[in-house]
């Protein structure tokens, strides 16, 4: 199992991370929010253990934003916050359970062991258009049987249009699926991540998958317009 521990405190990370470890998680710590961010875009987690006041973005905007991107990872944040709203703060932003400080080893371990139960009764089902394949919970790609490399917001487009195959997409649409923010040229960067993307789905001698659709947009399957 592969947890994500996204913790400031670096003493407190430290003995969560040994505690894991003893547990037979394989850990990866994030010491600020926009680095947890990353790693959980760009990495397949079991669970991801988020604290709620961390440097450079906060938990609740990395749980906002991860599930606004498509990561369906059980989150669980832990907080000195705990008050009513604070909680339902946090679990309308996306969390999946919340745990005050200061809070025992054993109960945060049961809490992740729930997390991890729930999400293998709800593990979405693998994408596949024609030959190609899109796993949300590994993040393995593969098209006739052969593993694609793709970056995080190649992943995330190809998600986006895989789960809207044969409907066109617009460029407006993929942005808010993969930024936060959206970018200021926005149809020249979505162009220029989908151009890649192509190259990687669509080469040699493969049938084209992803389509340009004038002035409107992109489609996965079916037929050029």
């Amino acid at each position: 199992m592969r947890l994500l521990l996204v913790e400031d405190d670096k003493k407190a990370a430290r003995v969560l991370a040994r505690g894991f470890g003893e547990e037979g998680f394989v850990v990866d710590i994030a010491h600020s929010g926009d680095v947890g961010d990353e790693l959980a875009t760009a990495n397949c987690y079991d669970v991801i253990v988020l604290d709620w006041l961390l440097p450079r973005k906060d938990g609740l905007a990395v749980c906002r934003d991860l599930r606004a991107r498509g990561v369906r990872t059980p989150i669980l944040i832990l907080t000195a916050r705990d008050s009513l709203p604070d909680r339902v703060s946090g679990l309308d932003n996306g969390a999946d359970d919340y745990l005050t400080k200061p809070f025992a080893f054993e109960e945060l371990l049961a809490r992740i062991r729930a997390l991890l139960r729930r999400s293998e009764l709800t593990r979405p089902p693998v994408l596949t258009v024609s030959d190609l394949t899109l796993d949300p919970v590994t993040h393995r790609v593969s098209r006739g049987g052969l593993e694609i490399s793709l970056t995080p917001k190649e992943y995330a487009i190809l998600q986006t249009l895989m789960r809207h195959s044969g409907q066109v997409v617009t460029r407006s649409r993929i942005a808010e699926s993969v930024w936060a923010e959206a970018p200021e040229d926005l149809a020249n960067i979505v162009d220029v991540h989908v151009s890649h993307l192509r190259r990687k789905i669509d080469q040699g001698d493969r049938p084209a998958l992803i389509h340009t659709v004038r002035a409107r947009g992109f489609q996965l399957g079916g037929t050029a317009e």
